[in-house]
């Protein structure tokens, strides 16, 4: 039991990437104070487990009964991280275009779309950690007791991630700016290959099913 929880958690970990996270969320919140990237973390989290635990209840069902076979899935959503990665490598600053925005907008507006996109999805809750959980929770293979186990070792990843988002303010303090935009860039590259290799691999598992 032991050593399926630790393949578990091992698995759930490399495709959630918490340290990976870290990187996109200092980016992300460098123009916010200490409060706002708080409950952008916090906020991101909540959804991202909320994504996961769709997916762990019904994400299955759904994909069976639209006819959706999971390589295509993981084809498409390594197409839509790759078109993120671009942007984070190519774009414009987030914090350039965070300084465009008032206060008051930035309150009302951005903490909340912050914590769905990029934070959320698709940097936690990534397709790779959407296939992960349905395969994981395949009703097929899979006890309810064995679904229960590792929808908690899902959940006690996703707490690992906020405590390191949650202490990356600090090395905000250390890095500014001009570090978190260069992190931005490096992470876009590193996400992009993730991406690729997703998309590769969705695309050769679907033609040997076939």
């Amino acid at each position: 039991m032991l050593s399926v929880l630790l393949t578990q958690f091992v698995l759930i970990w490399a495709v959630v990437d918490p340290i990976g996270s870290v990187p996109v969320y200092l980016a992300q919140t460098s123009h916010l104070n200490a409060q706002q990237r708080r409950l952008v973390a916090l906020k991101a989290i909540a959804i991202s487990a909320g994504i996961l635990l769709f997916f762990i209840i019904i994400g299955q069902i759904l994909l069976e009964a639209m006819q959706i076979p999971l390589p295509a899935f993981q084809a498409a959503g390594g197409l839509v991280l790759l078109l993120f990665a671009l942007t984070m490598i190519f774009g414009e600053g987030k914090v350039d275009q965070e300084c465009k925005l008032s206060k008051q907008e930035v309150q009302h507006s951005e903490l909340g779309s912050l914590a769905v996109y990029p934070l959320a999805v698709p940097s936690i809750a990534s397709p790779g950690a959407m296939m992960a959980v349905v395969m994981l929770t395949d009703n097929n293979r899979y006890s309810l007791g064995d679904q229960v186990v590792t929808t908690l070792v899902m959940l006690s990843v996703l707490l690992v991630t906020l405590f390191l988002m949650l202490g990356a303010n600090k090395i905000q303090k250390y890095i500014g700016n001009v570090g978190a935009a260069i992190i931005s860039r490096v992470m876009g590259l590193i996400l992009a290959a993730v991406a690729v290799n997703n998309l590769l691999i969705g695309i050769k598992d679907f033609y040997l099913m076939t």
